[in-house]
């Protein structure tokens, strides 16, 4: 007999997958023991949360579906968090959200959840089957909105109908379309017109410029305009492209920032950019997106546009002359240079035994990695390391939690990176964010995944007590009391090392880094290092001398010292 169960595994066959993400329960036995022969590999993590984040970021890097599971009630639910995250960075991704027995619902059963409901905001598709006659025309459903519309799409499913005897046994493989879009002749002709006429134009590049690199390189030089790159976007542009000028927002740097401000006209490419606040405020904005409700959704707009940005890119540059006038382009990359010495010269060993700068710790993680790494910072403070110092060269992979913002996100996201690629993943992991799903140490260990997790160990969530520093705030219940991680790594079967002075740590992580099986380097770095956004705003200044009289008063005047002791450099 065949079951539901194994008619859905056959559709993920037929589709492609190769493996699912995440915890058996009795409410998915139908469907584990429908994966035994079937070649797709089932991986075991320790909590469905980092199943989800995982199954994210294989969809991320690959572009094809990637699959998490979660049993009734609680297990399921533990997905959400990182269904949030994939839904949110636009990655196709299908979870099967087991359900409890049919009959039982509705009558306050054992685990009882609403999941179809409970899943509807972090996805593109959520539904309950509570019939085999549904399947599997639900799931096929269900796979194809998951890669048009690139987001998450929920299949709720009780466990008995899981086992029941599937009425109709296709498998029929599913595929993402590959349509062309662009706007009209009349669109085109409006936008060449407007940028003719423009002076000093700047590239606002996101992530729906993946595989238009050489396009918008090209348009860069026609008009002689700055590229500013989001993070997301870091890796498709920032490589072998002349006209850079680095990231704005708030965790970028001032040449981007200044490049911006100084346009009197700036086109958006394949890019949302959420912070209103560093868009400049007098430059006409041409925004150029697939998805026309995101037009003008962050400011208005001398004119929008519906089309894919290489697509759109090649039908714009015939029309459009070739600017002669560089001097917008030349004071941009000019004070791009300037502001990557300063941050470079950031980047510097310690003596002795002082907590290591995490900016020296970026850079030789960029040095030593290789040449088609995959990153994955956990947010906070790591994503500004690696912003400014891991560098792109067209292979490299860049991935986190970019527009969700989830705390823990570095490790589970290598998990699926590393089983899905075969390439060096590399961990930029926060204490905080490692500490609140550690046992994904041992999925690495079980699934013999040869992550690399280096650790910014600076006792404390860090970036929170620079947002308290900023608004003005003493700081206060951020501390972190942490073990050792190396200890709890070794003892997690993980090849280990504690790094506590600068002279140690290329000699640590370059061992690490060639060794053949998960390992975990634990730096202890300086918590009171200062990140100075792009444009520090008078609010900002004022709520920074607010915070160091509180500090004072409050009788931790020796926070003050530390602080200015590990921040001289930026000063003088």
């Amino acid at each position: 007999m065949t079951t539901v169960a194994k008619n859905i595994v056959d559709t993920l066959v037929a589709t492609g997958v190769k493996r699912v993400y995440g915890i058996p329960g009795d409410s998915l036995n139908g469907f584990t023991d429908a994966l035994r022969g079937s070649g797709i590999d089932w991986v075991h993590v320790r909590h469905e949360e980092a199943a989800a984040f995982a199954a994210g970021a294989e969809a991320a890097l690959t572009g094809e579906l990637a699959v998490a599971v979660g049993s009734a009630g609680p297990g399921n639910l533990h997905l959400i968090n990182g269904l949030y995250d994939a839904q949110r960075s636009r990655v196709p991704v299908l979870a099967i959200a087991a359900h409890i027995p049919t009959e039982e619902i509705g009558s306050g059963y054992f685990q009882e959840t609403h999941p179809q409901e409970l899943f509807r905001e972090a996805s593109v598709f959520s539904e309950y089957v509570s019939s085999p006659t549904q399947m599997p025309r639900i799931l096929r459903t269900a796979i194809q909105t998951a890669l048009e519309k690139r987001g998450v799409a929920v299949v709720v499913i009780p466990g008995d109908i899981a086992l029941s005897e599937a009425l109709d046994t296709t498998a029929t493989p599913v595929r993402a379309t590959r349509p062309r879009v662009l706007p009209s002749s009349s669109e085109l002709d409006e936008a060449a017109a407007l940028l003719s006429d423009a002076k000093r134009v700047t590239i606002l590049a996101g992530a729906g410029a993946e595989h238009a690199h050489d396009q918008v390189v090209a348009l860069a030089g026609t008009l002689a305009a700055p590229v500013v790159h989001t993070l997301r976007s870091k890796q498709f542009v920032e490589h072998d492209n002349p006209y850079d000028v680095g990231m704005t927002g708030l965790l970028g740097f001032a040449s981007g920032y200044k490049a911006m401000e100084a346009a009197d006209t700036l086109i958006m490419l394949g890019t949302d950019f959420p912070y209103r606040a560093f868009i400049p405020e007098k430059a006409k904005v041409v925004q150029i997106d697939l998805r026309g409700e995101h037009l003008g959704r962050r400011t208005p707009l001398a004119l929008g546009l519906v089309g894919d940005v290489a697509e759109t890119v090649d039908a714009l540059l015939p029309l459009l002359p070739q600017q002669t006038d560089r001097e917008h382009l030349d004071e941009a990359l000019a004070h791009y240079a300037k502001t990557r010495t300063k941050l470079d010269d950031l980047a510097t060993p310690r003596k002795g035994t002082q907590p290591l700068h995490p900016q020296y710790v970026a850079r030789v993680i960029d040095e030593l990695a290789a040449d088609d790494a995959v990153f994955i910072p956990d947010v906070g403070s790591p994503v500004i390391w690696a912003a400014r110092y891991l560098r792109m060269n067209g292979r490299r992979s860049l991935i986190g939690s970019f527009i969700h913002g989830s705390m823990a996100n570095a490790l589970p996201q290598a998990v699926g990176a590393a089983a899905a690629t075969g390439r060096q993943v590399v961990a930029l992991s926060g204490d905080g964010g490692v500490a609140m799903l550690l046992g994904e140490l041992l999925t690495l260990t079980q699934n013999r995944l040869p992550v690399k997790v280096v650790v910014f160990n600076n006792a404390s969530l860090n970036f929170v007590e620079l947002e308290m520093k900023a608004a003005g705030f003493v700081t206060n219940a951020t501390d972190l009391e942490n073990p050792s991680f190396a200890a709890i790594a070794e003892a997690a079967g993980l090849k280990a090392f504690r790094v506590d002075a600068s002279a140690d740590l290329h000699g640590a992580l370059k061992e690490a880094f060639a060794y053949d099986g998960p390992a975990l380097i634990d730096v202890v770095t300086e918590r009171q290092e200062l990140t100075i956004p792009p444009s520090v705003k008078l609010d900002q200044a004022k709520g920074f001398a607010l915070y160091a009289l509180r500090t004072l008063l409050s009788g931790r005047g020796d926070e003050l010292l530390d602080l200015t002791r590990a921040n001289l450099r930026q000063v003088f």
